[in-house]
């Protein structure tokens, strides 16, 4: 009589166990990816009198004709498209670029036959840099939803020469809604290492400061603001720029109230990194997101994880730099390839919500 008790008393638990775990609704997960790319000197082909555009010409030392021109476009445009498509099952929703000459060249970009499905909108201020690059922001007009954009101008002097301007490139601020949540956005390409690390440092040091004031004044506006900072930051993770003075933590658990976190570091201490050089890598492309972004609350989009997209065809595939990007431009000219950077993302994961009268929902 015991062991037929205990068996019935078996089944019990067996079958109150089954029921909690098959009785649970199947959640499932909106994945949107948001992304960084440098797209290497995307120039059009004529002659800008108020910038030193003149080796991108038909007759300028690369000889950049408008075939090579389209071959570029071509190249950039699939590459945005495939990043994050693996998780996704479509190109980022977002996505910060730099080096970028015009507005004329983003609208050739977006209207390439990879990207024109997908209707890239495009936000892009005129940046004072005397090569006349700059950086913009595309979105998918369906899905995110631009409210108010500002750009930052970079104000720099030669510290040899205090009375001389040093101009570079703004920092692009965007607030919009992505997917009806509110998000803000900034671009970044901040100063170059010319002239060595050490002596270029002081002015991404004030880059990071104008990023960190930027930081501050949304954090003011919202305490909880969503806010998101992308781009080239000439640095990597550990650099003072980004650690001391822009204040991004490495470590999720080290990440506060109105903090930021870079989700970039833990890649960069593997050794992983989205540019070559001297057969080092760097990771100067990141992906910064505020301690909102941090929550467990998948109600809304949090932060899911961070990659680099290098596919093997963004890889140079053979010779002295096998295995670096594909950049576009080399010693013997245009090369047919991509960047001298691979793109860089991060994944936002927010629970999906059944409508009324839609399956598995009353």
């Amino acid at each position: 009589m015991q062991r037929s008790r205990s068996h019935l008393f078996i089944i019990f638990i067996l079958c109150c166990f089954s029921e909690g775990i098959f009785g649970q609704e199947k959640k499932e997960y909106n994945i949107t990816a948001v992304a960084f790319y440098n797209l290497e000197n995307l120039f059009d082909i004529y002659d800008d009198p108020k910038t030193f555009d003149d080796d991108r010409t038909p007759q300028g030392k690369d000889r950049w004709t408008e075939a090579k021109y389209r071959d570029k476009l071509k190249n950039m445009a699939y590459a945005i498209s495939r990043i994050g498509f693996s998780e996704t099952n479509a190109p980022p929703v977002i996505i910060g670029v730099c080096e970028i000459e015009n507005l004329q060249v983003l609208e050739d970009l977006v209207a390439e036959p990879a990207l024109e499905p997908f209707n890239y909108g495009i936000i892009h201020y005129d940046s004072p840099d005397l090569r006349g690059i700059d950086v913009a922001l595309l979105y998918r007009k369906q899905l995110f939803m631009p409210e108010h954009s500002v750009s930052h101008e970079l104000i720099l002097y030669d510290p040899e020469e205090p009375d001389k301007r040093v101009y570079t490139r703004d920092q692009l601020v965007v607030a919009g809604l992505l997917q009806g949540e509110r998000v803000h956005v900034i671009v970044n390409h901040w100063p170059s290492r010319s002239g060595g690390e050490k002596a270029s440092s002081p002015k991404r040091e004030k880059a990071a400061l104008l990023n960190r004031q930027i930081v501050d004044s949304l954090f003011r506006t919202d305490p909880y603001a969503r806010i998101i900072s992308v781009g080239d930051f000439n640095d990597d993770p550990h650099n003072k720029s980004l650690k001391k003075v822009l204040g991004a933590k490495s470590e999720k658990k080290e990440v506060g109230f109105k903090e930021l976190y870079n989700p970039m570091a833990p890649l960069a201490k593997k050794g992983i990194g989205s540019l070559a050089y001297r057969d080092g890598w760097n990771l100067f492309d990141q992906i910064i997101v505020s301690s909102s972004f941090l929550d467990s609350d998948y109600s809304r989009f949090t932060y899911y994880k961070a990659g680099i997209f290098n596919e093997q065809f963004l890889v140079t595939p053979s010779g002295q730099y096998k295995g670096y990007p594909f950049r576009s431009f080399g010693d013997g000219g245009f090369t047919g390839g991509y960047s001298d950077h691979f793109p860089v993302y991060v994944l936002l994961i927010k629970e999906k919500t059944l409508e009324p009268g839609a399956p598995g929902n009353p």
